[in-house]
């Protein structure tokens, strides 16, 4: 009877401190925020024609759209667009496919090379979900330089 009295109170407070811990972990955000980024080329870099193109991503799957008439997307997951010569897009804009200077990944593909003319070109990486509609603050640009 002894060891019984002694224990309640022991089980009461472990359960008190992982009732707390649980909660604390409930209020941490579920995943990081997603970003996108070049590796390849680096912002102002000179290159030459055709010019590779390599993608990364963190925070987010990339993968590609699923076949058939996609209807809704998948949370958390996403594909490359690569604008040429473009600004960022503002988050919910649908990139319309058959752009010619919005290039689509839909594919899941992150490498790409591509023929540009000579000069300053801004490269504009942004994200889409599964209906090609920008996702909040997953785009990022630089700049080349390609040389003739």
């Amino acid at each position: 009877m002894h060891v019984k009295k002694q224990i309640t109170p022991l089980v009461v407070v472990l359960i008190a401190g992982f009732s707390g811990f649980a909660g604390a972990q409930a209020k941490q955000p579920a995943t990081k925020r997603a970003r996108v980024f070049f590796v390849e080329p680096k912002n102002g870099a000179t290159v030459t024609s055709p010019v590779h193109m390599k993608f990364g991503a963190e925070g987010i799957e990339i993968a590609a759209v699923p076949q058939g008439d996609v209807t809704k997307t998948r949370p958390g997951v996403g594909h490359y667009h690569v604008g040429i010569d473009q600004s960022c897009l503002s988050a919910g804009k649908t990139i319309v496919k058959g752009t010619p200077s919005w290039v689509h990944f839909g594919d899941g593909k992150s490498e790409f090379d591509t023929q540009l003319t000579p000069g300053k070109h801004k490269l504009a990486l942004q994200l889409g979900d599964d209906l090609h509609n920008t996702m909040p603050g997953t785009c990022t640009s630089i700049t080349v330089n390609v040389k003739k």
